[in-house]
């Protein structure tokens, strides 16, 4: 079933949830839908969803506050019991939103029959139903109401299928080539120099073709073990490896985790100590994310009681790069929901620019394609309204018909080189190039 309008005379369905704690569900993503994964994990803990039980799809600049509104009477109206009391226990949707007001891409929140999770050295595993229109209840419940562990029209917990080989997808440029993209960011410079804006993220697109039917959750678990320490998610044929948090919401807390300034890792543990301290060092990299760090407080302050940040950039490790991080972390003090900081956040300094609205444009102007959900929200959120949401980064989006489009972009500020911006956006296409077996 399909909610498309939040302000939909439909009457609304009716889900039943239940949570049950299981002895062990490790590993994960071997029991994840080949064809059609959901996901959501960080060091062999998290959600893997199977079958699909609801679907919202909205679109537009209001998209997230329409997806906020169906999804807040959903669960209003939901029977949840949940044993576990976990995050990612009881009733929840994995999201995948569009990063543009103007993006062709439909954004969505998909809720599944069955929910997998792990998480503290628990285990636990969710199913989700429409109401049966004539009892209130969910074909298979017995007269405790709860469901049954293997009732004929449920999904059954899969088994780990065995492990398969990456599939080869052969990426080349999209509609930008390289030359153009040096182009867009001298450009860009140019801009900056003259007074127009501050900061704008640029990226580029890549574009293969996948033809193995099974080959996505072997791509997925190579992102896991080689950046086990990223937000590792498949939403609606939406899958990467992010390292940056836009927000966290748990029990009145949120937080986030900033990224802006990167360089690659060295080729020694001497050099690569070094290009590390040069990164801590760098005067155009500590600027560009100060403005990254300033849009965020400023995006979430006024929904907290306390907002507390880093006391300075660290430097953040990954396989490939170094990043310059800064985390943030307070109370709410409005009750907001983890997509109402979505909506209030989205998009940051660190995937747009400074000041956004003319980032925006700018961006708009010089990509020259729809980013679609690249660098939109991904994530997940519970019939309390918490959830845990990333920036979809070092991802690709797997279309119906095969077709595999990855992304990476940079932040350009005044002192930006052309040639360096477009190896960054190399350095940045290495994981999900590698996870396609490139």
């Amino acid at each position: 079933m399909t909610q498309t309008d939040a302000a939909s005379e439909r009457p609304r369905p009716r889900l039943v949830v239940r949570t049950e704690p299981v002895d062990e569900l490790a590993p994960l993503i071997p029991r994840a839908d080949p064809r059609h994964p959901l996901l959501w994990m960080r060091r062999g803990e998290g959600i893997v969803g199977l079958g699909e039980t609801l679907r919202i799809e909205t679109s537009g600049a209001d998209r997230v506050d329409d997806a906020a509104v169906i999804w807040t009477e959903l669960a209003a109206d939901a029977d949840i019991d949940d044993r576990v009391g976990l995050p990612g226990t009881g009733l929840v949707a994995f999201g995948a939103f569009a990063f543009a007001d103007e993006s062709a891409s439909t954004s969505v929140l998909v809720v599944p029959e069955l929910v997998l999770g792990r998480r503290d050295g628990r285990a636990w595993v969710t199913r989700i139903a429409l109401a049966d229109a004539a009892t209130d209840a969910p074909a298979g419940d017995d007269e405790h109401g709860r469901a049954d562990a293997a009732a004929p029209d449920e999904l059954a917990i899969p088994e780990p299928a065995p492990r398969r080989r990456i599939p080869r997808v052969s990426f080349t440029p999209g509609a930008v080539p390289p030359e153009r993209y040096e182009e867009a960011v001298a450009e860009a410079v140019r801009r900056i120099d003259g007074g127009e804006f501050a900061k704008v993220v640029l990226a580029r697109e890549l574009v293969g073709e996948l033809h193995e039917e099974d080959g996505l959750r072997a791509t997925i678990g190579r992102l896991a073990e080689d950046y086990p320490d990223t937000w590792v998610f498949a939403v609606d044929g939406l899958i990467g490896a992010s390292p940056e948090t836009l927000v966290r919401v748990d029990h009145g807390t949120v937080s986030a985790r900033v990224l802006a300034g990167t360089t690659a890792r060295g080729a020694g543990e001497a050099s690569d100590r070094e290009r590390a301290t040069a990164l801590t060092e760098s005067a155009k990299d500590r600027a560009e994310h100060a403005l990254a760090v300033a849009s965020a407080v400023k995006r979430l302050e006024p929904h907290t009681a306390r907002l507390d940040t880093s006391p300075e950039p660290f430097t953040l490790q990954l396989p490939n790069l170094w990043h310059l991080a800064t985390d943030l972390k307070g109370t709410l003090g409005d009750g907001s929901t983890s997509l109402d900081l979505v909506r209030a956040v989205h998009p940051t300094a660190a995937v747009a620019g400074t000041p956004r609205r003319v980032a925006l444009s700018v961006l708009a102007e010089l990509e020259g394609f729809d980013r679609g959900r690249y660098a939109g929200p991904v994530g997940w959120i519970d019939g309390d309204g918490d959830g845990e949401w990333a920036i979809a980064l070092r991802c690709a989006q797997v279309e119906a018909d095969g077709t595999v489009r990855a992304y990476a972009g940079c932040g350009i500020v005044h002192d930006s080189v052309p040639a360096d911006e477009l190896a960054e956006t190399d350095m940045k296409f290495r994981p999900i190039v590698e996870a396609f077996g490139g």
